[in-house]
């Protein structure tokens, strides 16, 4: 089954005279995406990999002739895993500049290796966007919003990836998500600058893993690996970087009694954090399930944000004495705070939030309201 992904409209993804870049995780099915909406154009298409040695020479050249001379005649240009390519900004640079009715493309699944190439180059050139894992909006789009209530705890153990979403059994689900952990992850772990410990890297994402929902300590991480604090927030960026962690930092006005210098970490992906700590149980059997439920809401309104075009800055809010919103969004001066809770219990609204900020709303988001927070 084919998932309605949200930048199927060539109007609202491809334009040309600009180089489009399109960013995202691995097997998210960003390759897949693009040659759908290259499907029956009427034109000539080409598509190629960073990968191939014919065409890294051609674009790593930085010859205008020998470039024109091999993709002058297409109106549509994809070059998939671009990052692979020495000096792929400079190709790409030849090819808008020349080319201003020709569609370019170039995908990538690390935005550090990527987009640090193609920064100065393409200034003013490019047009990024991001492909997430399958979103709960492309889901309710096509399906409606009971597909995603049945399937809730189903996407709550094995995530969005797109193959998933078309494998019923249990085993398989489970097969890909260690065979992508493994081959995938790990491969791109490996490929990021200077890092000679992949498996180091593996043990700090599985101590994040642990912690979703609490803030995380530097030195804490460092001492339990022992390797430098410094070391530690490096990794961490890289990560990131590399579309497997999201930072979220803590909100304040400058207040002595807010909590501002730590930072909580969530994955892009639930079955990936569960690949991670080796843990398939169903919700029943699982003591982390409100790690779970927090990972996927924020995972998921983040994607909403992207899709949506809502720019916003995102925290949590914590004071030292412990009173907490667990999400707080920020845009057209106002504060937006949000609780998550997997039971639809009563809970205490969080007063010293309002009575902080009187530009604050608080929202407790739980399964009965949970389709509207992330769709």
């Amino acid at each position: 089954m084919w998932y309605n992904r949200y930048y199927e409209s060539k109007e609202l993804f491809l334009q040309k005279g600009k180089v489009n870049l399109l960013y995202g995780p691995r097997r998210v099915g960003k390759t897949a995406l693009v040659k759908q909406l290259l499907i029956d154009t009427g034109k000539k298409v080409f598509t190629g990999e960073g990968d191939d040695i014919q065409i890294r020479k051609i674009l790593s050249s930085n010859d205008k002739t020998t470039i024109l001379t091999a993709f002058e005649d297409y109106d549509f240009i994809f070059i998939d895993e671009a990052q692979r390519i020495p000096d792929i900004a400079w190709g790409l640079k030849i090819l808008v500049d020349n080319l201003p009715e020709s569609v370019i493309i170039a995908s990538g699944s690390s935005s550090f290796q990527l987009s640090s190439q193609v920064g100065a180059p393409l200034a003013g050139r490019s047009i990024s966007n991001m492909l997430f894992p399958v979103s709960a909006i492309e889901l309710k789009q096509q399906f409606g919003g009971m597909h995603i209530i049945q399937n809730l705890e189903n996407y709550l153990v094995y995530g969005m990836y797109p193959e998933l979403l078309n494998t019923k059994n249990l085993a398989a689900k489970t097969a890909y998500l260690f065979e992508l952990r493994n081959s995938y992850l790990l491969k791109d772990i490996r490929e990021l600058e200077n890092i000679r410990n992949a498996d180091l890297m593996f043990d700090l994402l599985r101590l994040i893993a642990f912690q979703i929902g609490n803030e995380v300590s530097l030195n804490e991480l460092g001492n339990s690996l022992g390797i430098a604090k410094q070391t530690v927030a490096r990794y961490l960026d890289l990560l990131e970087k590399a579309f497997i962690i999201k930072k979220i930092g803590g909100f304040s006005r400058n207040l002595r009694k807010e909590v501002t210098k730590s930072s909580r970490y969530y994955f892009f992906d639930n079955g990936i954090r569960n690949a991670i700590v080796n843990n398939f149980n169903s919700i029943e059997q699982r003591d982390d399930i409100g790690m779970l439920w927090e990972n996927f809401l924020i995972t998921e309104r983040l994607k909403k944000q992207h899709y949506h075009g809502i720019f916003c800055n995102n925290y949590f809010w914590r004071t030292y004495d412990q009173k907490e919103v667990d999400f707080v969004e920020e845009y057209n001066g106002n504060l937006y705070g949000f609780e998550f809770k997997w039971k639809a219990k009563k809970t205490k609204i969080q007063q010293e939030w309002l009575d902080t900020y009187n530009n604050a709303s608080f929202e407790i988001i739980n399964k009965e309201n949970a389709l509207q927070f992330i769709t």
